[in-house]
């Protein structure tokens, strides 16, 4: 028997599996066991960068010339420079959509790039290996080609459909802790704090219901304190993160810096709607819900219910024919 008869064998595939499900049962309780803490580790590297920008800042300004970026090495910078991967890849669109999932710099940047060339290679590769080595000997030419193009552009879309889900699942999380940030936020403001302090309290405070838009405050909090306007940071704010909610504060609070308005009954009204937008999505998750359960339940529960009807007359006539 040949190495990849063996390989393909049930009995290796099942051991394989389960080996697999122990290992991440391993995992999954000493991760829970030895928790860290991650919020923590978060700010602490906000912070960091708060004064890293500060120190590019100063530098700048004294040198007389453009903000200084911090310079990455190795091999991965290396091909994204040679191959020019940031002209072909519409670079200004990836920082854009790796700010909304959470990845900053321009190693997140060089990363992405890398993985969108190396990506369509690696599937490509797989998928002749299948084709050409564990597929059947009578798949006909033809199908083998759609699966090698196939494999191809899913290479292609998979590092953007895997920032799309992050980017999406990070938004849900911020979504949800919104409105109580909102609040926060506007008590913070009517007690006298100033709208840096505001943030950086609001920032602490909602990183336990979601540390996602704790770090966006946090990060916000630090944009304040060097950019020379604030316009900037609110815009860069509402960029972030991409949700309605956050794009309604920051108009406020730019109104309010430009033509003095009172930004605390802003803030009241914008938690109040978004407060009721939660709510109507919730209405309408919830309006859904009778036709979506429809086809379920004459598929499962509509026989189960006739055979439980039905089934002691069917017995009692089989019986007394």
């Amino acid at each position: 028997m040949s190495l990849i008869d063996e390989l393909v064998e049930p009995d290796f595939l099942l051991a394989i599996f389960v080996a697999l499900c122990v290992g991440a049962t391993l995992m999954t309780l000493a991760s829970l066991l030895s928790p860290s803490d991650t919020l923590a580790k978060r700010m602490k590297s906000i912070a960091s960068e708060r004064e890293r920008l500060r120190q590019r800042q100063r530098t700048a300004q004294s040198a007389g010339s453009k903000p200084l970026r911090h310079q990455q090495r190795g091999y991965i910078k290396d091909i994204v420079e040679k191959l020019a991967l940031s002209r072909w890849l519409s670079a200004d669109d990836v920082r854009a959509r790796l700010a909304v999932a959470g990845f900053r710099g321009p190693q997140a940047e060089t990363a992405f790039l890398f993985s969108r060339l190396v990506a369509p290679q690696v599937f490509f590769a797989v998928a002749v290996a299948y084709t050409f080595g564990l597929a059947p000997e009578d798949m006909v030419l033809g199908k083998k080609i759609g699966i090698l193009i196939v494999s191809l552009y899913l290479g292609i879309k998979a590092p953007e459909i895997y920032i799309k889900n992050i980017s999406v699942k990070r938004q849900a999380l911020m979504q949800r802790a919104l409105p109580d940030a909102l609040d926060l936020l506007l008590i913070c403001i009517e007690s006298g704090m100033s709208i840096e302090h505001a943030f950086r309290r609001v920032s602490m405070e909602i990183g336990m219901q979601s540390l996602p838009l704790a770090e966006e405050f946090a990060l916000t909090t630090a944009e304040l304190s060097y950019l020379p306007d604030r316009r900037s940071a609110y815009v860069n704010l509402a960029a972030r993160t991409e949700l309605d909610g956050v794009k309604q504060i920051t108009t406020s609070l730019i109104q309010a810096e430009k033509y003095g308005t009172a930004l605390g009954q802003a803030l009241r009204v914008t938690a109040k709607e978004i407060r009721d937008q939660r709510m109507i999505e919730a209405e309408k998750k919830g309006a859904a819900l009778p036709p979506k359960l429809t086809v379920p339940m004459i598929v499962f529960f509509l026989p189960v219910l006739i055979a439980v009807i039905l089934g002691p007359a069917v017995l009692s006539a089989m019986k007394n024919l």
